[in-house]
């Protein structure tokens, strides 16, 4: 997958891919941030680019692997010799041997490719021995070979290796580019695939993870709720609005129905800031979203969204999920 199929991080893939155009690219490094934001999918992408046997010129990106050729295609098919991936095994760690393995295979120059690159997935499961092993050869990496090293918990690494790779952040992934994702990649509905972004909080792993019918009927809740306090102060409605919320669900249920809340109500505000619409979060609900904006004024809106982030607080201290889901709709 070239870098330009990506989803989100566009500035990122930018210095990257200059970085590669002008061999600046550190030949050991740390891919950080978050789950299922595609800091595998990146690495791999970089030695797609860096094999490329005819690279392209992207606008936006700049160089990038055109995808289509042979060496695009063995990397994305994970054979290509100069390409090797290491992940935890049966027993979830990377053992010594792996990386020993590695190392001798990067010594040599590259079989069939430019460059041979080394990408360790997960790699905070590598044991301290195979860390160890590791260490003369991020500092004095091979001329022809580069180390990237994927991890969403960099500190798990011992200090000696992340003293030896430059450590690059991905942030979370904005919930419209994980809801295209899950429509064009995955056969999401619409409706679903934005109910499963604007749960998934930055991540495409976490929203493939979920359950969509969870979801898509937290945010129904959520949505139902707004509708019922938006235009009124009578306390009866607001109590039969707090069953929205609660209704026959557990605890969990609420929890989710309370960031499903939380999501509406930031998008109401981004709509009275007159902020770019594709920061929406739930954007097939902007009909929706604009009618409760006539309801919600700056201030209200503010104060909504601190109320059910001290909601979700609460509930995380054992707090009775009835007691909170009045409170919530008395605050909104």
């Amino acid at each position: 997958m070239p870098l330009r199929a990506l989803a989100g991080h566009r500035h990122l893939l930018e210095l990257l891919s200059r970085a590669v155009e002008r061999d600046t690219l550190p030949a050991s490094v740390i891919f950080t941030g978050p789950d299922g934001v595609g800091k595998r999918l990146t690495a791999i992408a970089i030695a797609q680019l860096v094999n490329c046997l005819t690279p392209v010129t992207i606008e936006g990106i700049g160089r990038d692997a055109c995808g289509a050729c042979a060496s695009c295609r063995r990397i994305a098919r994970g054979v290509h010799a100069d390409v090797l991936l290491l992940e935890p095994g049966e027993t979830g760690a990377i053992k010594v041997d792996q990386v020993r393995d590695a190392i001798d295979k990067a010594a040599y120059r590259p079989f069939e490719g430019r460059r041979r690159v080394v990408i360790i997935d997960k790699a905070d499961a590598l044991l301290v021995e195979a860390q160890n092993a590791l260490l003369k050869t991020l500092e004095e990496p091979p001329s022809a070979s580069s180390f990237v090293l994927v991890t969403a918990t960099p500190d798990l690494l011992l200090p000696t290796v992340r003293s030896r790779c430059q450590q690059i952040r991905f942030g979370r992934l904005a919930a419209a580019d994980i809801a295209s994702v899950l429509m064009t990649s995955h056969e999401y509905e619409p409706g679903a695939a934005h109910a499963a972004a604007a749960a998934a909080e930055g991540s495409i792993g976490a929203a493939l993870a979920g359950d969509l019918d969870d979801v898509t009927a937290a945010r129904e809740a959520a949505a139902r709720l707004l509708q019922g306090v938006a235009h009124s102060t009578d306390p009866r409605r607001r109590l039969e609005s707090a069953k929205m919320l609660v209704g026959a669900s557990d605890r969990d249920e609420l929890g989710r129905r309370l960031r499903a809340l939380a999501s509406l109500i930031r998008d109401c505000g981004v709509l009275l800031s007159r902020a770019d619409e594709r920061c929406l979060a739930n954007a097939d609900l902007k009909p929706l979203l604009g009618g409760l904006v006539q309801a919600f004024d700056g201030e209200r809106t503010v104060r909504a969204f601190s109320a059910v982030d001290q909601a979700i607080a609460a509930l995380k201290r054992n707090a009775s999920p009835k007691i909170v889901a009045d409170w919530v709709a008395f605050q909104i």
